[in-house]
């Protein structure tokens, strides 16, 4: 009967311990969950505690995310700024293709943008579409951004996989509306090739001749747009 009993009980904390340690998550995992819900404290603590800087983990968005990406899914500009003070590398990316830097971009999360960009974000690193950070940034609007990004040394001309530059997603993507327009000026200010067409062969102002699209056709004539 003791023999049995002690089994029992070796078996019972055999299955306790096991249960335990499924419940514990790694520091580094912790860190990305801590991140991604924006919980600067804890994102604190757990560096302080030594959690890896660089370790990968799962978000609702994506897998292999880095705690800096996770913090920028969720728009925590605090978590990024301390994250990049740490010396986050703002340039990993997910298994999506998506890094702080294209993801901020993409998203018109402009002061995260900002803060990527001074910790050194690589402006020829392209998204799981080969488009630079100025090509969705252009395609969804998001005019300071795309201000911003004008302002450094990204190539306005990149062409993607779709075979669309900034000024054309931002004609074939955009409703033509005072946000989409203000991109258009503000590419061709910054020497965007007004006629350099499509994989195949259209045009911007073409593109936006078929979609009505007033202004912007108006902007892209001015430019010398054909």
């Amino acid at each position: 009967m003791q023999r049995r009993q002690a089994i029992t009980t070796t078996l019972m904390l055999t299955l306790c311990t096991g249960l335990a340690a499924q419940g514990t998550k790694p520091a580094g995992t912790s860190l990305v969950a801590a991140a991604a819900r924006g919980d600067l404290p804890q994102v604190r603590r757990l560096l302080d505690a030594g959690a890896p800087l660089e370790s990968r983990g799962e978000t609702q968005h994506s897998r292999n995310v880095t705690p800096v990406l996770a913090a920028t899914q969720g728009n925590h500009a605090l978590v990024v700024r301390l994250l990049i003070a740490r010396g986050a590398n703002v340039n990993a990316q997910d298994e999506q293709q998506d890094s702080a830097f294209l993801l901020a971009s993409a998203s018109g999360y402009t002061d995260i943008v900002r803060a990527t960009l001074a910790a050194g974000a690589d402006l020829s690193s392209t998204n799981r579409y080969g488009g630079t950070a100025l090509i969705p940034a252009c395609h969804h609007g998001h005019v300071e951004t795309v201000r911003l990004l004008l302002g450094t040394a990204i190539a306005v001309d990149h062409v993607n996989k779709l075979g669309w530059t900034a000024l054309l997603e931002a004609v074939i993507l955009g409703d033509g509306g005072p946000a989409h327009s203000e991109i258009v000026r503000l590419l061709l200010a910054a020497k965007a090739s007004v006629n350099l067409p499509d994989g195949q062969g259209v045009t911007p102002l073409q593109h936006a001749l078929a979609r009505q699209q007033t202004r912007v056709a108006q902007l892209l004539r001015a430019a010398g747009g054909r």
